[in-house]
């Protein structure tokens, strides 16, 4: 069995993620040359509140650049 762990922002659409899902296990799939139904995929959403650059988070981050941009 393979595993595969995917972390993102959340915003993505289920067809998207479905898309990505699919895509991934196939070329691990293959990759590997294990066969596709012993690949497993999670994914794994996190909130722009939690996710963190350089100490600030992204929701934080994306706030003030807004900011600049309307001045």
């Amino acid at each position: 069995m393979l595993l595969l762990r995917i972390t993102m922002l959340e915003g993505r659409s289920a067809d998207q993620k479905a898309e990505l899902a699919r895509s991934l296990s196939i070329a691990a799939a293959e990759a590997f040359g294990v066969p596709l139904t012993e690949v497993r995929l999670i994914i794994q959403e996190v909130s722009s509140t939690h996710w963190t650059v350089g100490g600030r988070s992204l929701a934080e981050l994306r706030q003030q650049e807004q900011s600049a941009g309307g001045q």
